[in-house]
């Protein structure tokens, strides 16, 4: 997966997208584990960290989003 650094570079849209992707990634993982054919219980974990790096990004970018549009309103 990509660093946070590359992850910077990306849309919000794209970024959702690469959630929504590794959601249902980490709930097929899921099942193969309860079957038992999960065949590196680390790829999950990595999975779950490329996740969180995901989230993170996307909330700094919402943050900053948020500040700007804030920081546009004229009170004069």
């Amino acid at each position: 997966m990509a660093t946070a650094k590359e992850l910077q570079e990306l849309t919000v849209e794209d970024l959702n997208r690469r959630a929504a992707e590794l959601r249902e990634t980490l709930f097929q993982d899921q099942l193969k584990r309860r079957t038992g054919s999960l065949d590196s219980p680390s790829e999950r974990t990595g999975h779950r960290r490329d996740l969180a790096r995901i989230l993170t990004v996307l909330t700094q970018k919402q943050k900053a989003a948020k500040q700007a549009r804030s920081g546009e309103v004229d009170h004069g």
